[in-house]
């Protein structure tokens, strides 16, 4: 089969290799698509301490059941397309114990622990089947958007954590495929007025699409000025920081509302992972400080169901597909900001069909 092998930071190419064997009590896939996010960019750029190279990422899959393994115990029958998160719970810690999925300590994930999805096949584990991030595509979706439906998952917990709701004035700062997901998903739970900030033209003009109610540009404003200005001079009931600069993370402190909530979404680096915060401004305005990351099955869930109705434009979103053999120029306007969110599809003539 044909696959992108990883072989050092900058070295990767689509080589021929062996089509996985179907593990015992686990499942082979036929990928029919598998996307490309900012953690892809980093690992192709800088390596992985979790990922030993050379190897085969991607973990943003959909596909078709083609064989399971001797022992199966799945629900999952041959001729079913799923959609796949990366994500295997450990299913011992506490927090697993307690059903918070989300917070397990001791968590791996396809495309680290098991090679991925960017290949004409994958293998999914037997612990991803009883522990991991898999649900059926709702019927009539496109692969190529049940592909994304792990990044949405992950803005569905942070949202839900920061209960974003009717009332809420919400600023995304951050106009990338994230930042245009949560500024979606702020709509769909009904948000009063969505507000997203970024520094590039070209990323406002992506995330125009999704229907905020205003842009900001923040290399041109203050962005705490014009916020306040927006909202009357109160502030915004919740702030997204949906990108990796820490002087947004203090920006966010400083345009929140009384009583509000900062949900940090965006990783730091980690050498500029303490930005400075002025902790009086969150003590004496009651801000509450929200960190999440990565996902439970019952986000993914719920991000499948609103790219099914609609109420996340998958087909938006998806601004680009690629065969995968185009996977090295993909990569290459994706590093220069010329996509939102690309997929890759191992077999693109059925995918045409």
């Amino acid at each position: 089969m044909r696959a992108v092998v990883v072989n050092a930071p900058m070295d990767f190419g689509v080589r021929d290799v062996p089509v996985p064997l179907c593990p015992d009590g686990g499942m082979l896939l036929k990928v029919h698509a598998c996307g490309l996010c900012g953690s892809d960019l980093r690992t192709l750029r800088y390596g992985h301490r979790r990922v030993t190279l050379p190897w085969i990422i991607g973990h943003e899959i959909s596909g078709t059941v083609v064989g399971t393994g001797s022992d199966y115990g799945g629900p999952w029958r041959e001729g079913e397309m799923l959609s796949v998160g990366p994500v295997v719970y450990c299913g011992r810690c506490d927090f697993c114990a307690a059903g918070r999925f989300e917070l397990c300590e001791d968590y791996r994930e396809i495309a680290q622990a098991w090679p991925g999805g960017f290949a004409q096949y994958v293998a999914i584990p037997e612990e991803a089947v009883r522990l991991g991030t898999i649900q059926h595509v709702p019927p009539g979706l496109d692969p190529a958007v049940a592909a994304i439906a792990e990044p949405i998952s992950s803005c569905v917990n942070a949202q839900e954590r920061g209960a974003v709701g009717l009332t809420d004035t919400v600023v995304v700062i951050g106009a990338g495929p994230i930042g245009c997901v949560h500024v979606c998903l702020a709509r769909a739970r009904g948000a009063a007025a969505v507000i997203a900030a970024d520094v590039l033209p070209g990323r406002l003009e992506l995330c125009r699409r999704f229907g905020p109610d205003h842009l900001v540009n923040a290399a041109e404003a203050d962005l705490v000025e014009e916020v306040k200005r927006l909202t009357g001079g109160k502030g915004a009931e919740v702030v997204i920081t949906a990108n990796p600069v820490p002087e947004t993370q203090v920006q966010a402190v400083e345009m929140a509302r009384k009583g509000g909530r900062v949900l940090l979404f965006g990783g730091l680096p980690k050498d500029r992972s303490r930005p400075g915060l002025d902790m009086n401004a969150v003590h004496y305005n009651a801000l509450t400080l929200i960190g999440t990351t990565t996902f439970a099955p019952r986000h993914q869930m719920t991000a499948l169901r609103l790219l099914a109705d609609g109420r996340i434009p998958g087909e938006r979103l998806v601004s680009h597909r690629f065969p995968l053999e185009d996977f090295a120029e993909g990569v290459r306007l994706a590093f220069e900001g010329e996509v939102l969110k690309a997929v890759f599809l191992p077999h693109p003539d059925e995918a045409e069909a």
